[in-house]
């Protein structure tokens, strides 16, 4: 017994000599914590932009803009007179609503001929087109009763049976992107990149921490001591590696007939792009830390949390400044958006230019670091072991 409590303190002593793992196991949870609370502290989206093709341009039409501005879930960031860029507007405004408002709708309402207000739903995001869908049609209901009570009223009919017979107009529903509503099709994209995003980050934080662990690490320097070779060596082998995991996930779009629409160029030069972000990371704590296995620890606390971060499920505009300043650091929250709105809506590269430049602003930082520090390496490890240039 008295050897069972030696070995139980031999191990809480071996716990509390770990700082890394000191730090992961007391303080992944309460980071996570707070991280994950202040992500859905306010419970539910509000303050949600929609945008509004005003093709009436009456006092009835601007009465129901008035009301979508009055509720606290949805406002209205524009106003066109047609349909014509009301796609556009929606991207640049993150709009995943289009309320169109037809023209005579006011004199078709009061003539009680047939109308109809159209909703056009982007349901890439099954959360926010929701909320933002019913939000317009709580409004659009509202105004409905309103009129058509009014009307029975001046015609004798008593308020309570009047309640019971209003439909003015209509409201048509249309969704765009994802029409299905498909959650499948929703979530897998974002979850597959989130796992591409951090099997590339552990098996980077391997690359130089495996050459310092196992000493070989002069023998590397012996064959070349040009930092830009180094670092390209390390991050070619698993930028090809990549490409197979594409092709693997291409593969499962087709598997589940996933209806993408893939932009070439511009997604394949933003993944590049995406892919050196993350490889950069890997590599700058590849060498800050030279134990694969803290390396591995410290880029699994990065890593875990980054899709709740990434804005693809919970809207960044929804979250504190300090939490979208951190989600603005990891790499898989501007190519989240770039995917979306490159493959599942379809849009144009000028709808993504803050996020490509924060992953440009990601591989840069992270690249000079890994430069700095590698040459740091090479230059102490120089001093320290006579190092015989090999070819």
């Amino acid at each position: 017994m008295k050897n069972f409590i030696a070995l139980i303190k031999r191990e809480f002593k071996l716990f509390f000599q770990n700082k890394v793992l000191l730090v992961l196991f007391l303080g992944a949870p309460i980071l996570y914590g707070v991280l994950v609370g202040g992500v859905y502290k306010k419970g539910k989206v509000t303050h949600l932009p929609i945008i509004v093709v005003d093709e009436d341009r009456s006092p009835l039409s601007r009465q129901l803009i008035d009301m979508f501005n009055d509720g606290e879930v949805i406002y209205v960031a524009k106003v066109l007179d047609d349909a014509f860029k009301a796609n556009d507007e929606a991207m640049k405004h993150e709009a995943t609503v289009v309320v169109q408002i037809p023209k005579d709708f006011s004199s078709n309402v009061n003539y009680n001929r047939p109308t109809e207000v159209t909703l056009f739903v982007n349901a890439s995001n099954t959360l926010t087109s929701n909320y933002a869908m019913m939000a317009v049609n709580v409004a659009a209901g509202t105004m409905k009763a309103g009129i058509q009570i009014k009307a029975q009223q001046k015609k004798g009919v008593p308020e309570f049976v009047a309640a019971q017979q209003y439909e003015p107009f209509k409201t048509t529903i249309i969704k765009q992107h994802i029409r299905s509503g498909n959650y499948l099709y929703f979530m897998l994209p974002g979850v597959l990149l989130t796992v591409l995003q951090q099997v590339m980050m552990l098996g980077l934080a391997l690359s130089f921490s495996s050459e310092f662990e196992k000493g070989t690490f002069a023998e590397l320097v012996g064959k070349s001591q040009n930092v830009f070779i180094l670092i390209l060596v390390k991050i070619l082998p698993y930028l090809f590696m990549s490409i197979l995991i594409y092709g693997l996930y291409y593969g499962f779009s087709l598997w589940y007939r996933m209806p993408l629409h893939v932009n070439g160029t511009a997604f394949f030069w933003t993944t590049l792009l995406f892919l050196a972000a993350v490889s950069f990371i890997g590599i700058l704590v590849s060498l800050a830390i030279p134990s694969q296995l803290k390396a591995t620890e410290i880029l699994m606390v990065i890593a875990t949390p980054s899709f709740i971060l990434s804005g693809f499920t919970w809207p960044l505009s929804q979250m504190p400044d300090w939490i979208v300043a951190i989600a603005n650091m990891i790499p898989l929250t501007h190519y989240l958006q770039i995917f979306r709105t490159l493959i599942i809506e379809n849009g144009s590269v000028e709808f993504v230019q803050d996020a490509i430049w924060g992953l440009g602003w990601i591989a840069s930082i992270t690249l000079i670091l890994s430069i700095v520090l590698l040459q740091w390496k090479i230059s102490k490890i120089k001093k320290d072991t006579p190092i015989k240039q090999t070819v």
